[in-house]
């Protein structure tokens, strides 16, 4: 949300402002107004903003003193002017004070939008950079926090996530030193940062930044900035560690099945041939232990279970649909013991294998 202070003696100008601003966008909000300099002062001491759009002639202070403490007492925030005097000086100083635009009443409205825009753009293009270089700066000396995120992920650990995530938020807390507001955007670019770094492990991922409606009220008291700023943080790390397990677990099933259909397809390529576990994990370039893990997870039965469905069903089809012998269709499908093949033949049909064919052509 970026939160707006709207200074004017009017009024009827206050109000028009207003529903400009609530009308840009959703997350562009109205905290609070005030009358002039002294009022927007005090209003500050206990409130929180973002952006100030005042108006410049005003009783008690007017705009560009306004601007001058603004820049002082709350660096974080940005100043817009808006004037009924199309004057250059004015206009000269309150650039020199580093207000973004001066629009000059009675205000356009898609002039005052644009101007609205480049505001906000602004002000999360500067936060991205501030927080960027905080990253920059800490990350070399705290590559654990990184790592334990990295490894948390790959091994679908999300019992361990809500501990990494406060714990996170206590490290990045550090980092933006009371300058709270840092947390939303820093989170966003410790999630980006993972992404990156899980570049290897194929996890492609696109975060948006999130929207914290609700999270708080349009008016913000400054005694809850921490409070709110990192129940922001804690959103932002928690739906971005719920999207990357997601997608790392998207991925894990993508290989178990290439796994598992590499595994049947040599089954169906060698039936009639000795087939050795070893072999097979050779073949799909994984463990033994690990593939037959995952075929049982995948299929709800055993390799060795698989291999006998498969040669059974081939045994089916050979005892009808040619003249051989028992003992040769065994032999044909891998077993070299008819009484064993004959044993296995009884336990997957019901029947023997000469009942069978008695039974399917009668």
């Amino acid at each position: 949300m970026i939160r707006v202070l709207i200074v004017d003696d009017s009024m009827l100008i206050c109000s028009s402002l207003s529903k400009f601003v609530s009308g840009h966008t959703d997350t562009t909000v109205v905290s609070g107004t005030a009358s002039n300099g002294v009022k927007a002062l005090e209003w500050l001491e206990e409130n929180y903003a973002d952006l100030c759009i005042t108006d410049i002639r005003m009783p008690a202070m007017d705009g560009l003193e306004l601007i001058e403490h603004i820049n002082r007492l709350y660096p974080w925030m940005k100043c817009m002017v808006v004037s009924s005097y199309d004057d250059f000086q004015y206009a000269q100083r309150s650039i020199k004070l580093f207000a973004l635009d001066y629009i000059l009443k009675p205000i356009d409205p898609r002039a005052f939008n644009e101007s609205l825009s480049s505001a906000t753009d602004r002000i999360i293009q500067e936060r991205n950079h501030e927080a960027a270089q905080l990253i920059l700066r800490k990350l070399p000396m705290n590559r654990m926090w990184m790592e334990r995120w990295i490894e948390h992920i790959q091994t679908l650990r999300s019992d361990r996530m809500p501990l990494l995530i406060v714990e996170t938020l206590e490290l990045l807390e550090g980092w933006v030193a009371g300058n709270y507001y840092l947390l939303h955007v820093l989170s966003n670019l410790w999630l980006q940062t993972v992404i990156e770094e899980m570049a290897k492990d194929k996890i492609r991922l696109e975060l948006d930044e999130g929207k914290d409606l609700g999270l708080g009220e349009n008016l913000l008291h400054f005694h809850a900035i921490r409070s709110y700023f990192r129940l922001c943080a804690v959103r932002r790390l928690e739906e971005g560690s719920n999207s990357l397990m997601s997608a790392m677990r998207g991925i894990r099933d993508n290989q178990s099945s290439k796994v598992v259909d590499m595994v049947k397809q040599y089954i169906r390529g060698h039936y009639g041939e000795k087939i050795n576990l070893q072999d097979l994990a050779d073949f799909v370039s994984h463990n033994k232990t690990y593939m037959c893990t995952l075929f049982k997870q995948e299929t709800d039965m055993t390799v060795w279970q698989f291999i006998v469905v498969e040669r059974m069903n081939h045994a089916r089809d050979f005892l009808l649909n040619s003249q051989l012998k028992v003992y040769e269709i065994a032999n044909r499908i891998g077993y070299e013991d008819v009484d064993y093949f004959t044993k296995l033949f009884k336990k997957h049909f019901g029947l023997n294998p000469l009942d069978y064919k008695k039974r399917m052509e009668s």
